[in-house]
C-alpha cells in the first residue's frame, strides 16, 4: 500500500484534497482509481488508511477511513552528524539512514573534508530533504527525518543530546568494543543520541580533542574500517538491534 505524508491534522471521516505531488503520483504515475486505498500520515505522525473518493485531472480527493496501529520509529531519536563527503554520498547516507530509522541528519565541514558546500548548501539541503521524504514514504515511516547543514563543530556543540558519540577508527584499531553498546543502553527510551562520522579522511586529532572536550565518547565500530557512507548505517543497525531486537 502506498504511503504519503501531509502537513495537516487528520481524523476519521474527514475528506481532504491531496497535495499536487501526491495527486500526481496516485493519478498519473500509479493510475489509481476511485476506491483505491493508501496510507496517509498526518502532522501528529499517526498513520491512517485513506480511500480515493474523487479523481479529476491532477486533483485527487480522499476520505480518511481508519487509524492504523503502525509505529516503526526507533525508541531513541538518533542524529547522524556527517562530515562533508564527495559525490552522491550525502544522498546515499540520507536515503539509507532514513530507511534505518534516523531522526535527523546533519552535514558539516570537517578538517579533512575534501569538498566545500559554501553557497551551495541551501540547494543541497533542499534536495536532501526531498530524498528523506521519498525514503520515508518508501519505508513507511511515521516521521520524515530532517536534514540540516551546520557551519562546523562549534555550531554542533550548541545542540543538546542525552548521549554523544564519535565513531573513531583509532578506537576500533585499539580494540575498543564496549562504548557503543554502553551508550545505546544508557540512552532512555524517548531520549536523543548523536553520533559523529568523519569524511573520507576521517576525524582529525584536533577534532577528536574538541569532541572529547564537549563530552563526546570515542567509540569503535568493530575491527573493520568502514567508508564514510557505510559507518552511519552500521551504527543505526546496531542501535536498532540493541533497542528493538534484544
Amino acid at each position: 500500500m502506498q504511503h504519503y505524508f501531509v502537513s495537516q491534522h487528520l481524523t476519521v471521516g474527514q475528506s481532504i484534497e491531496l497535495p499536487k505531488t501526491i495527486s500526481h503520483h496516485l493519478g498519473r504515475v500509479l493510475r489509481a482509481e476511485v476506491g483505491d486505498r493508501f496510507e496517509l500520515v498526518g502532522d501528529d505522525h499517526q498513520v491512517f488508511e485513506a480511500e480515493i473518493s474523487r479523481l479529476e485531472g491532477n486533483q485527487v480527493a480522499a476520505n480518511i477511513i481508519k487509524p492504523l496501529d503502525h509505529n516503526v520509529e526507533l525508541p531513541v531519536a538518533v542524529t547522524i552528524v556527517s562530515g562533508l563527503s564527495k559525490g552522491n554520498k550525502p544522498e546515499w547516507i540520507v536515503q539509507k539512514a532514513t530507511e534505518l530509522g534516523v531522526a535527523h541528519v546533519i552535514f558539516l565541514p570537517m578538517d579533512w573534508s575534501i569538498v566545500k558546500w559554501d553557497q551551495k548548501a541551501t540547494k543541497k539541503i533542499t534536495r536532501l530533504n526531498e530524498v528523506a521524504l521519498s525514503a520515508a514514504e518508501q519505508s513507511h515511516r511515521n516521521v520524515v527525518p530532517t536534514v540540516a547543514y551546520l557551519s562546523g563543530l562549534d555550531a554542533l556543540f550548541q545542540l543538546d543530546f542525552d548521549t554523544q558519540l564519535v565513531a573513531y577508527e583509532e578506537s576500533a584499531k585499539q580494540g575498543e568494543e564496549t562504548n557503543l553498546v554502553k551508550a545505546v543502553k544508557q540512552t532512555p527510551s524517548g531520549g536523543t543520541m548523536a553520533a559523529v562520522f568523519g569524511p573520507e579522511g576521517g576525524v582529525s586529532p584536533a577534532e577528536v580533542t574538541q569532541l572529547v572536550d564537549h563530552d563526546f565518547v570515542l567509540a569503535g565500530l568493530g575491527p573493520r574500517i568502514m567508508r564514510t557512507e557505510t559507518a552511519p548505517l552500521y551504527f543505526l543497525s546496531a542501535v536498532s538491534t540493541l533497542t528493538e531486537l534484544i
